[in-house]
């Protein structure tokens, strides 16, 4: 008899492909479908898997009513499969608290990230780097809400996390970049300026060294670049969109 079984792998890795092309209009397209086909058959676990997704691509593409909707419809899920105290429902939270810190919500994303840190922390490894993922994004809306000092503990947790993760330099990198924009909202840009310079050269560093050029290292690049050019650094800013332009095309 046929297994006819949703393959998350093989959903992900033809997501993982368009990723890599940059083409979030085909990673839309296919996450919807296969939306719908879980629902044909059933599979809330692979069902609020793809709304986990949507949560984040809608997210990167600025879609907030989209990225609103199904945060709301994923943690309807999270309820509806009994998930709440496990890492199903962790990563539900955490991308739910992401969604709200990026659409200017971070009063609301707390609550969220702290439910998903409390799991977090019981059910993983200390060396996880979900929890890596899980301080930086907390970090960040500790900052929206002037917590300096909790923020800058959440960065630090999210540096001794990545830093003993394979691969992890590339979010050691971004963490440097987020700890010089607090120093600035913190200090004013004047009083900080030699302490952002530094983080500055530390995320520089580990982006140069980083030899894996792949659509993630693209992403990265293009993630970085922003900021390198908002303090001044808009030779290095050019050249980092021109690296992600060209690895996109190559792939």
């Amino acid at each position: 008899m046929a297994d006819n079984r949703i393959s998350i792998d093989r959903i992900l890795s033809r997501l993982d492909e368009h990723f890599a092309k940059n083409d979030y209009i085909s990673a839309q397209k296919h996450l919807l479908y296969w939306l719908d086909e879980s629902r044909a058959q059933g599979d809330g676990r692979v069902e609020l898997l793809l709304l986990n997704e949507l949560i984040g691509l809608t997210r990167k593409q600025a879609e907030k009513e989209k990225a609103l909707f199904y945060v709301d419809l994923a943690i309807s899920k999270v309820t509806e499969l009994g998930a709440e105290n496990n890492l199903g429902g962790a990563t539900t939270f955490l991308n739910a608290g992401t969604a709200y810190k990026a659409f200017g919500m971070s009063e609301k994303a707390i609550p969220v990230f702290e439910k998903a840190q409390k799991i977090y922390e019981k059910e993983l490894e200390s060396g996880d780097r979900r929890l890596g993922g899980l301080y930086n994004n907390m970090a960040l809306a500790l900052v929206d809400l002037e917590r300096y000092s909790e923020a800058y503990e959440c960065y630090e947790r999210a540096i001794s996390v990545m830093q003993g993760c394979e691969n992890g330099e590339l979010e050691v990198a971004i963490t440097y970049l987020n700890i010089a924009s607090a120093k600035e909202l913190e200090q004013g840009i004047e009083m900080a300026d030699e302490q952002i310079q530094a983080y500055l050269e530390k995320s520089r560093a580990l982006i140069e060294n980083y030899e894996k050029r792949d659509g993630y290292y693209a992403f990265v690049c293009e993630k970085c670049a922003p900021t390198f050019g908002y303090y001044g650094h808009f030779y290095y800013e050019n050249e980092l969109k021109e690296r992600a332009r060209r690895i996109y095309e190559g792939n």
